[in-house]
């Protein structure tokens, strides 16, 4: 039963809306607990009734005279929390099917942002249980019955698990709704949008010859949050770099993203370049995709004339009249679409558009000298002021010249399993622009 981390989806805002949070703190040190959850930010949540946090005495459950809740280790080492108080005391917190049970482990899952966020999801459903161990922990009895989920704060030992669970109350608490004064506060700390915080600073403003940096000191709101997206993305790329797959980057782009679907030059399936048709299917799907991603605009590029005026009629059904009124979330994803002769006349627009040379992104089936991961070119992008303009062909894949000519050609798409590889354009679309655009 224990080790598998919580299924629900991680949007912490849903969850502070659903109802009470409500987390009980199972310990034999009551008091460590008690004098945590009573001060500040935390103290108030409790006292605004948001957030419900309760401590269960497990000497309250002990055997005999003594209260006794440990015994030594069967095999030789230290005590270890007995398996019957600890039973008792967890069905006088709730029922089985109405609690979800942690308990902090040197063996269990690190704890990282998506985890809390799951994790305040059981507690506004049903009642998060933090079982704190000491000694030498629970009796594995109890843990396989009962705890559904064993978190760490590292790679290291602490004497017991009470540190760690006044830590996840607390990183629980401010996610809830109202318990942090300033909701933006939380929206911009550190991991919460995939990024590194940005580094704060106050009076004075120059300290010991440290000055504030001059953006924060006008009062211009644009240079500021223009500053801050900076240090943040500069931060995250030489702290934690590996944070970075799972953010999305696009409110850290100083210019706009855009896709191109190219239909020639493309591969045939004896390797031959030539022209490809354009489907229905591949405009409703990825105009979606790119609305929902933030792409500025959807390029199809073929030489073709009929097939361009193809294209301009079925967007222009779903843009005007009753295609727009029947389905407006059509419409505004089939506006994203342009069509153009030719990817160079598409990057063309995007370049005066922009006021900035495009930085290609080509993608390829096929495995080939000199490609970049995806995870590469994601931080290669943070540190660019040029427009990004993702590539995706059609067929049997983009030319050489197309992959050659391009500022930076992805790894191919890989399942991982045998090196089967036929992805459908939409397919591909839709990893590609999730790895590097998504909410986490």
């Amino acid at each position: 039963m224990s080790g598998e981390p919580p299924h629900s989806a991680s949007q912490a805002s849903s969850a502070s809306k659903n109802g009470l949070v409500k987390i009980s703190v199972l310990t034999a040190f009551p008091e460590l607990i008690k004098s945590f959850i009573s001060s500040s930010v935390l103290g108030r949540g409790v006292e605004s009734g948001k957030l419900e946090v309760s401590v269960v005495d497990l000497r309250d459950f002990g055997l005999g005279g003594y209260r006794q809740i440990d015994d030594y280790s069967f095999g030789g080492g230290g005590m270890v929390f007995m398996p019957g108080p600890l039973e008792s005391a967890l069905d006088s917190i709730a029922a089985p099917d109405l609690r979800y049970v942690v308990c902090p482990s040197p063996q269990g899952i690190p704890l990282y942002q998506e985890l809390i966020e799951d994790l305040l999801q059981e507690a506004a459903s049903k009642r998060l249980v933090i079982v704190c161990g000491h000694y030498e922990g629970l009796d594995e009895r109890f843990v396989a019955r009962n705890v559904d989920l064993e978190f760490s704060l590292g790679d290291f030992v602490l004497t017991g698990g009470e540190l760690p669970a006044v830590a996840l109350v607390d990183a629980i608490s401010r996610l809830v709704r109202g318990v942090v004064g300033k909701e933006r506060a939380v929206e911009e700390d550190s991991f919460y949008s995939g990024m590194l915080d940005y580094p704060h600073y106050t009076r004075p403003s120059n300290f010991d010859g440290a000055e504030v940096p001059r953006e924060l000191l006008g009062g211009d709101h644009e240079a500021i949050e223009s500053h801050r997206r900076d240090e943040a993305v500069r931060r995250t790329i030489t702290r934690r770099p590996d944070i970075i797959a799972r953010a999305s980057i696009s409110r850290y782009l100083k210019k706009g993203v855009y896709v191109v679907q190219l239909h020639h030059p493309v591969l045939d399936r004896n390797g031959v370049r030539g022209t490809t048709a354009i489907t229905g299917m591949d405009l409703h799907d990825i105009a979606r995709l790119c609305r929902t991603y933030g792409v500025k605009r959807y390029f199809i590029a073929t030489p073709l004339a009929p097939q361009r005026d193809m294209v301009k009629k079925i967007a222009r059904h779903w843009i005007t009249g009753y295609g727009a009124e029947f389905n407006p979330d059509r419409r505004e994803a089939m506006s994203l679409i342009r069509t153009s002769p030719s990817l160079e006349s598409a990057l063309e627009w995007i370049k005066k558009r922009e006021r900035a040379a495009p930085f290609t992104v080509a993608t390829s089936a096929k495995l080939r000298e000199g490609v970049t991961h995806w995870t590469g070119i994601k931080r290669r992008l943070l540190g660019l002021d040029a427009p990004v303009v993702f590539i995706f062909g059609t067929g049997f894949g983009l030319c050489d010249d197309v992959l050659s000519g391009s500022s930076v050609v992805m790894r191919p798409i890989s399942g991982g399993v045998d090196g089967y590889n036929h992805l459908s354009v939409r397919s591909a679309a839709g990893i590609t622009l999730d790895r590097f655009f998504g909410f986490r």
